[in-house]
């Protein structure tokens, strides 16, 4: 058993996971005229209307970009992945099904797909969705000139990892549409987890004669097109989001809602008042009323995936050494943190990709891997100072660690500021920054320390750490080393998947030899939900669906 630490923060817990960038996670733009705007006032179905069914959500914070390629975090996609659609949609069971393809052919090297849409797919103004959409959407997503973050998810493609490096031309990448029900696509390499990451919202179509009209079309209820299960009717900026059901979507007789309304409110206690108040039908767990809630079978726990860490930036001292990163890393109680901190059950991390995905060694890829990482202060202590003295220290330089805006963030901060005081004599400063901010200046590596969170693009190890490859844009700690690139390298390539597990295994291995990173806890699903609400399902390896969804 752990011991227990004298940390007790009272704290409010956030009831989402955002994503600085997904995979990891943390545009530019046919000759037909964009369509005219519609009034769709009258189909608005509002509170006050009785008879309508308008599911009341908080979606916490204004979507970074509802462009498919860009809005690459949780906040973003939550939404979009119940506005569009792509080739394929993560069932009620989390495996991909038909959905714009009504079904695809493999080759027998598992190098091209063929994808062959269903009839009568529409977008929402009534024309048609076609494979040159997706061609136009795909190329557009590794094209420098969209600058999507997500742009490394098509280096899957032959071509597409030239071209999104601004070395090739989109000529030569390897997706064509056949005609206007056949997209063809050749792989770089076999990825036998292709047909789930398609369906996530990176994949979605865009309406070409939009996207080339206004350069803005994504930011304006009026111009943005949906091909899903609802389309957007009303956009109040840092407001609300306003959807109604899709008349054109092709599964829309399996569709129950009328509409859905996101608010969005970054404040725990807020949105926890305003589900009391019948104003939101779910609600996040506040950490000072969750043993109580627990108590009362409130809350309902669902598995997720995905993991909150704090990185390095190996270029800057005194995270320029590797015992040093080590002894901050094992400072950590991590047990402590997801106990008494953040007090929603969450799942302390020794690793970092996190439980849920099956290894062909038998059991779950986590399990088989093991921990790399453990809380132990005495040789978290020794750590430090052989490191320190490899540095030639007298003093450590000053420490400053960054986080992004929010309670949790903030508590969990707190935290871990209290657990480098106590367990290895290190007075640490804190800096809160706007989460755009602080990636951005990750990015610049322009931080000592700080905070970060992942959510799996696709149901796949390789999606958690092949972000750490020299020169990722998802890296963020200056770190590299050739024998772990090497290993994701070989890992992409090998047709065996027991050995590509291996390979993989290896690889997370050699990450926490050098340590660029200090995992924290592995994300879960825990919110309130009012007894009118059933069918929302909430993708441990995705985003949320409310295709399914209903009130009582």
């Amino acid at each position: 058993m752990k011991k227990r630490s004298s940390i007790m923060l009272s704290v409010s817990l956030a009831a989402s996971m955002l994503a600085v960038g997904c995979s990891s996670n943390e545009p530019a733009q046919n000759n037909q005229a964009a369509p005219a705007p519609s009034d769709s006032s009258k189909e608005t179905p509002t509170p006050q209307d009785q008879h309508s069914k308008l599911l009341l959500l908080n979606n916490l914070k204004e979507p970074t970009s509802l462009d498919p390629p860009i809005g690459f975090d949780q906040i973003s996609y939550d939404i979009l992945n119940n506005m569009m659609e792509g080739m394929t949609r993560l069932g009620k069971d989390n495996n991909p099904e038909p959905a714009a393809a009504k079904e695809w052919k493999i080759s027998e090297d598992g190098k091209t797909y063929t994808f062959l849409l269903r009839d009568g797919i529409k977008w929402s103004n009534g024309d048609p969705v076609t494979a040159q959409d997706f061609e136009f959407a795909w190329k557009r997503l590794l094209d420098p000139q969209t600058a999507s973050p997500a742009a490394f998810l098509g280096y899957v493609f032959e071509g597409g990892e030239a071209f999104g490096n601004g070395k090739g031309k989109a000529e030569d990448v390897k997706i064509k549409a056949l005609d206007d029900k056949t997209l063809e696509v050749k792989l770089a390499y076999p990825a036998p987890y292709l047909i789930h990451m398609v369906s996530n919202p990176a994949f979605f179509p865009v309406h070409k004669a939009t996207v080339e009209k206004d350069p803005k079309w994504a930011a304006d209820a009026k111009t943005i097109l949906s091909n899903g299960p609802f389309k957007l009717t009303e956009w109040t900026h840092d407001s609300e989001v306003k959807m109604v059901k899709n008349e054109n979507y092709w599964d829309a007789a399996n569709v129950k809602l009328d509409g859905v309304t996101w608010k969005m409110i970054d404040d725990e206690n807020t949105e926890y008042q305003m589900y009391q108040n019948e104003e939101l039908h779910t609600s996040g767990v506040p950490a000072d009323m969750a043993d109580q809630l627990f108590k009362d079978n409130k809350v309902t726990v669902a598995d997720s995936a995905g993991t909150s860490f704090y990185r390095f930036n190996v270029t800057k001292e005194p995270f320029d050494n590797v015992n040093i990163r080590k002894a901050f890393s094992m400072a950590i109680d991590r047990q402590t943190l997801v106990d008494y901190v953040l007090q929603v059950k969450q799942k302390p991390a020794f690793a970092f990709v996190s439980p849920g995905m099956a290894d062909p060694a038998g059991g779950d890829f986590r399990e088989v891997g093991g921990d790399y990482v453990k809380f132990d202060a005495a040789e978290a202590k020794k750590l430090l100072e052989q490191g320190m003295k490899e540095k030639g220290y007298k003093q450590l330089p000053e420490v400053t660690m960054s986080y992004s805006s929010g309670t949790t963030n903030e508590k969990v901060a707190q935290a871990l500021q209290e657990m480098f005081k106590q367990n290895i004599g290190v007075d640490v400063k804190m800096q809160k920054m706007e989460s755009k901010v602080l990636t951005a200046e990750q990015k610049k590596l322009q931080l000592q320390l700080s905070r970060s969170s992942f959510l799996p693009d696709f149901g796949d190890p390789i999606n958690f750490i092949d972000g750490f490859q020299t020169g990722n844009p998802m890296n963020r700690t200056g770190w590299s080393n050739p024998k772990f690139d090497k290993l994701i390298k070989d890992a992409y390539n090998q047709p065996d998947n027991k050995k590509r597990f291996e390979l993989m295994h290896e690889a997370e291995k050699t990450l926490f030899e050098d340590a660029p990173i200090a995992p924290l806890y592995f994300y879960n699903s825990t919110y309130l939900q009012s007894d009118k609400v059933e069918g929302i399902v909430r993708h441990a390896l995705g985003y949320m669906d409310l295709k399914w969804a209903d009130l009582k």
